[in-house]
């Protein structure tokens, strides 16, 4: 059985990490390098880096700020934000990022994803799906979470698998920053759907809530809060993990 990962994010804006409630209310969690080298230090499987201002500002990614994370850190490193092209993605992993995920532009024009994975091959495209809860349908949000897209989120999640996106970032904005746990229905629906790996994202607030996210389906935990502001570091959620059976790396 593959190993579960533990994924921390990096949220960033205006060169900080930041962290909020349902994409909103951000509050201050740091400078960039020194969380990526503190979670890399702590054995984190890979690390997310999110330019979370890059879409709804419609610019591109910060990408002096993704090398010098690159150059602080050994483990796989995803970097978002601002991705609208293949030439985008390229300036990415020249920066030092060994994946790129893509959002809004993939909802803009969903033939990046396949040209994506044509030219940097399907392990190197995530695709970051958001999803809000609009009158009781799952709905693919966009920019910043501030726009409803119509589309259904796991039809949206079959469409990117047949696109040639390599893994699934899957984000409940309504669980975001809440602390109440994983939308587990979500992620159970998108994870008997497709066979990509599917990346649980928005609610954890605490390690038990991980477990959840295993046990709904998901290969991996993406997490901030629990890291960023409380006492749950990563050598405590992978002791976690490993005393309930799920497999995590040593």
């Amino acid at each position: 059985m593959l190993a579960r990962r533990i994924i921390p994010c990096l949220d960033v804006a205006g060169g900080r990490v930041v962290k909020g409630v349902h994409f909103q209310s951000l509050r201050d969690a740091g400078d960039p390098v020194e969380q990526a080298a503190r979670y890399d230090a702590d054995g984190a499987d890979e690390l997310v880096f999110l330019d979370i201002s890059a879409s709804p500002e419609a610019r591109r990614t910060t990408l002096d700020m993704v090398s010098r994370v690159a150059e602080s850190i050994f483990i796989p490193f995803t970097v978002g934000g601002g991705i609208r092209s293949a030439a985008d993605a390229g300036a990415a992993l020249r920066a030092g990022a060994d994946k790129v995920t893509v959002n809004t532009a993939a909802v803009r024009d969903p033939s990046l994803v396949s040209r994506l994975a044509e030219s940097f091959g399907s392990q190197c495209i995530v695709a970051a799906v958001d999803v809000k809860r609009v009158e009781g349908r799952l709905t693919v949000v966009v920019n910043g979470g501030r726009e409803a897209t119509g589309l259904e989120a796991v039809e949206w999640c079959r469409h990117l698998e047949a696109l040639g996106a390599g893994e699934i970032l899957l984000t409940s904005m309504d669980r975001d920053g809440t602390g109440t746990g994983y939308d587990l229905p979500l992620i159970q629906a998108v994870s008997q759907t497709v066979s990509l790996p599917v990346i649980a994202s928005g609610g954890a607030g605490n390690l038990a809530h991980l477990a959840e996210a295993l046990e709904a389906g998901a290969h991996g935990v993406l997490a901030a809060t629990i890291f960023h502001f409380q006492d749950s570091s990563l050598p405590r959620a992978r002791a976690y993990l490993r005393e309930r059976g799920y497999p995590v790396r040593p």
